[in-house]
């Protein structure tokens, strides 16, 4: 096995470990991706994002999380991924090929990258939820540490999502509660977390906790999740700044119902995985 280059990126700080594949295979395993992810004794990142051919695309983009397991969709991550090929490229906007379906990603204002992520789904069947009920109103609750949680909008922006409408984002223990929604038996595939409140000014602030990684600086397909479900509910009608941990996010939706995000998509290194590291984990 030979070392294996890699480039680091984040978005807001939901950092990623990017991998090109699209020449030669590498074979991950459940194993060296968790090996890798390890903040210790690897690289560490929220996501694993692996880059391999498409005929229909740029790049199909894999996603994996730092548990070993796979992801539908990271918004983050498409604009990291954005960024590159759109360097790479030349062009003005590139297609990548996911899990969850074709993205578009184009330059915007400031070195920022705009990601078409798609039309979100309400669909109890696509989300998936274990049961119909109307997901708007998700006959949902979690309590812990004196907090509940309940009444989530749950959708699917290509991974599942229950989004909580609370007073507060700031005080919610979500550290506590967002592993009971991930792993709470309405989701057979687990879901992601947010928590989110509507400030004077119009703009959201909004807190993650995202499945397979926990909670995290910055969610690109929480905060489109949530853009979507509060338009959804009748909260906003328009553009919006969603606010996170790591900073700003901008969204709109255009006429097909398509949920459209900007914001930055950032560099941190590169390097090499030591044969050595993956060798002793595997």
């Amino acid at each position: 096995m030979n070392a294996l280059p890699f480039i680091k990126m984040h978005g807001l700080g939901n950092d990623f470990v990017v991998l090109d594949a699209r020449q030669t295979d590498i074979g991950l395993t459940p194993e060296m991706i968790r090996a890798i992810g390890d903040r210790h004794r690897g690289v560490g990142f929220d996501q694993l994002l692996t880059l391999l051919p498409s005929r229909d695309a740029d790049c199909f983009m894999r996603i994996d999380n730092s548990d070993g397991s796979s992801a539908g969709a990271c918004g983050n991550g498409t604009r990291c991924i954005g960024r590159l090929l759109l360097e790479e490229t030349g062009k003005a906007t590139v297609t990548i090929d996911s899990p969850g379906g074709l993205l578009q990603a184009s330059r915007a204002d400031e070195g920022m990258v705009t990601v078409n992520m798609g039309k979100p789904d309400f669909d109890w069947r696509n989300i998936p939820l274990a049961r119909s009920m109307d997901t708007l109103h998700v006959d949902l609750t979690v309590e812990s540490a004196g907090t509940t949680l309940s009444d989530p909008v749950a959708l699917s922006m290509g991974n599942p999502h229950a989004v909580f409408f609370v007073g507060d984002a700031e005080t919610v223990p979500l550290h506590v509660l967002g592993p009971l929604v991930e792993g709470h038996d309405l989701f057979p595939d687990r879901a992601n977390c947010s928590v989110a409140s509507l400030r004077e000014d119009g703009s959201i602030r909004l807190r993650v906790f995202e499945r397979g990684a926990g909670i995290t600086s910055a969610c690109g397909s929480g905060t489109c999740a949530t853009y979507a479900a509060a338009r959804a509910r009748g909260l906003i009608d328009g553009p919006a700044r969603i606010d996170l941990d790591g900073g700003p996010l901008f969204m709109d939706m255009n006429d097909a119902g398509e949920v459209l995000m900007t914001g930055a998509a950032s560099y941190s290194f590169t390097g090499e995985i030591s044969p050595e590291m993956l060798r002793a984990r595997i």
